[in-house]
């Protein structure tokens, strides 16, 4: 069993920048890859990035490329997402998320997931 448990979320004018992190208890993290997803109002949860699980290998959406960098530190349990040039556009609530071994794109395969942080940029 993992529990996440997101931090940093908040209110950022556009062109600003916030700092997510995922702290994730249990055993055995680093056997964990980890994503980032975001769901806005009204619409569905879409993917953002992700890391394999010792941190070289990532993915991004397209949407955030560049602007954004995930992370991860093994030896504290944390994934973070520096999220930066921010856009109201990037208005959501963001997740993390765990599943065993391989990264993935796909929310559908993450077996393990945080409550949410809300991320409101204004313009």
């Amino acid at each position: 069993q993992v529990q996440l448990v997101e931090s940093g979320g908040g209110l950022v004018q556009a062109g600003g920048s916030l700092r997510l992190s995922c702290a994730a208890s249990g055993r055995a993290f680093s056997s964990y890859a980890m994503g980032w997803f975001r769901q806005a109002p009204g619409q569905e949860r879409e993917f953002v990035a992700t890391i394999s699980t010792n941190g070289g290998s990532t993915s991004y959406a397209d949407s955030v490329k560049g602007r954004f960098t995930i992370s991860r530190d093994n030896a504290k349990n944390t994934v973070y997402l520096q999220m930066n040039s921010l856009k109201p556009e990037d208005t959501a609530v963001y997740y993390c998320a765990a599943r065993r071994i391989i990264y993935s794109r796909n929310e559908h395969v993450y077996d393990y997931w945080g409550q949410g942080t809300q991320i409101t940029v204004s313009s």
